[in-house]
């Protein structure tokens, strides 16, 4: 009886397309998140920057 079952549970394929691309998403957040981190402190001063010359182009 357990043999059986777990023979059907071992052939049994029903979910595996969603558990494969629940994988892919998980992946796809990891590399985005690794690129923030790598990119996030030279982003924020390229911002600073701009908003500077922002600031001071409209005051003068």
């Amino acid at each position: 009886m357990f043999k059986a079952f777990l023979t059907r549970f071992i052939k049994d394929e029903r979910g595996v397309t969603a558990i494969e691309y629940g994988l892919i998403a998980v992946a796809i957040a990891v590399a985005i998140g690794g690129a923030v981190l790598t990119i996030g402190d030279e982003l924020l001063v390229t911002f600073n920057e701009i908003a500077a010359k922002l600031t001071a182009g409209k005051a003068g």
